[in-house]
């Protein structure tokens, strides 16, 4: 172990935490970054008794969705109630409202004042919080008899908000804070503040596991993993990062990922940095092929249009996933195996800019041997900060550092440029390196499109005959 934990709280303070807290009870039906964000602030204010507050907070207002009718019934009796949850704001121009959208009570419908939206506008596109929401049937029932027809609305008003995420942070302190460390020393931050133990993985698995953040960093990328059960492949989107949507399997619409045109707003692709297709084996679209021509079409240059929408454009990134035991021999034939029908279109695979080879990586067994201790970043600090990343575009430093061999299509050459691109945000936010650390970098970029240029190969040999894709550091 090279880090240690009085050189991440001198660097990092305040948003730095003990990674081995947010695996107590107190706070497992919480995402990792809600939870993370709660043990900061309590256990800094009372390391001993930071446990009970923690546990009456979560008990009294996080409640199981199941328990939404006694919620409710509190709120009408009571007058009021305190509730944590994902609060999500959205504008219906038309009655000149806020729509009030509340997850665990299943409420899409209720009221919020404006002024909760003018000070936290990023609830516009979902945002964790404590909210007070006050009953007013009378304020509810004057809103809805505006106009014509009568709409009604549920006499919920969120009144007062206090939000669990990071709301403002200083990007430029986070490169500044990169600068303390060695690469080492950053790799082994990172893997820790993912959740994960760093000694229990080679440089190379390290290296793999960083490649993951890749679509959080970077927009418009598309990346593929398959390998075993157990290695954290969707413990990571789903807890590392608030700005991802998941799809487990299941049955997908095109309203649902692009544009819905009768509510007439954007599906995931249009709002989400990350779109994940986990179990990719079990998803089904309704009308296959509209999703899949405008899933390929997308997947080109981040343009995609639906009904009266007309060419909407997004930096979301996709992520293929699946859980599939690959035999080191045959691996790739194995893959085509394994996708599904859609994907074994040679011009969807061709879009997918990297296969993530999961394979490689270990099973996640024991919590005492494969998770995180000692302190690493906290999980909504990291997850706004790779967000923030996503802004800021380092393919010109690429180019300057790496040359290309020949045998690059245009689509070699764009997936490598962006794979590069994000793994360099990733590891070198500050823009210093030492020039003997980018080989082995470069040529684990370039092997992650070499595994996709081997499945075509594989699977179309005469469009896609077999070639070898190189790369070097300029000198």
């Amino acid at each position: 172990m090279l880090l240690r934990d009085e050189k991440v709280l001198r660097v990092f303070g305040d948003v730095a935490v003990e990674k081995s807290l947010a695996r107590l009870e107190v706070v497992s039906r919480l995402p990792r970054f809600i939870a993370e964000y709660l043990i900061s602030k309590y256990y800094k204010e009372d390391p001993v008794g930071w446990q009970s507050t923690v546990a009456k907070i979560v008990r009294e207002y996080y409640p199981d969705p199941r328990e939404k009718d006694r919620v409710l019934s509190q709120a009408k009796r009571e007058g009021s109630i305190t509730l944590i949850d994902e609060y999500k704001v959205v504008v219906n121009l038309k009655r000149n409202m806020y729509y009030l959208y509340i997850p665990n009570l299943q409420v899409y419908d209720a009221l919020v004042s404006d002024s909760i939206v003018e000070k936290y506008e990023r609830i516009l596109s979902g945002l964790w919080g404590i909210g007070v929401l006050e009953y007013r049937p009378e304020i509810a029932d004057a809103i809805s008899s505006r106009g014509k027809e009568k709409v009604p609305f549920t006499p919920l008003i969120l009144v007062d908000f206090e939000p669990f995420q990071v709301y403002n942070i200083d990007l430029n302190s986070f490169i500044e804070g990169r600068e303390e460390f060695t690469t080492d020393e950053w790799i082994e931050l990172l893997i820790r503040s993912i959740g994960l133990n760093p000694d229990m993985y080679s440089q190379r698995q390290k290296l793999l596991l960083l490649f993951r953040l890749v679509p959080l960093v970077e927009g418009n990328i598309n990346l593929m993993e398959l390998g075993p059960r157990a290695t954290g492949k969707t413990y990571l989107y789903r807890n590392i990062s608030y700005y991802t949507r998941i799809y487990a399997g299941g049955t997908i619409s095109a309203a649902t990922l692009f544009y819905h045109a009768r509510l007439r707003i954007l599906g995931d692709i249009g709002t989400k940095d990350v779109v994940v297709f986990d179990e990719i084996a079990k998803v089904k679209f309704y009308n296959p092929d509209e999703i899949v021509a405008k899933l390929k079409d997308y997947m080109v240059d981040g343009h995609f249009e639906r009904g009266l929408l007309k060419r909407a454009h997004s930096n979301c990134s996709l992520v293929f996933m699946g859980n599939v035991e690959l035999e080191a021999s045959g691996i790739f034939g194995s893959v085509i195996d394994y996708l599904p029908g859609f994907m074994k279109d040679t011009a969807l695979i061709d879009r997918i800019h990297g296969l993530l080879p999961g394979w490689e990586l270990p099973k996640i067994f024991k919590s005492t041997l494969h998770l995180a201790k000692g302190y690493g970043l906290a999980a909504d600090y990291l997850s706004e900060i790779l967000h923030r990343l996503r802004f800021h575009s380092y393919e010109s430093l690429v180019d300057e550092l790496f040359e290309l061999g020949e045998n690059y299509t245009i689509r070699d050459e764009k997936a490598v440029r962006k794979l590069l691109s994000g793994i360099l945000k990733i590891l070198y936010p500050h823009g210093e390196f030492d020039k003997s650390e980018l080989k082995s970098i470069g040529e684990l970029a370039v092997e992650l499109r070499q595994n996709v240029v081997n499945i075509l190969s594989e699977t179309a040999p005469y469009e896609f005959p077999y070639k070898k894709l190189q790369i070097k550091v300029r000198g």
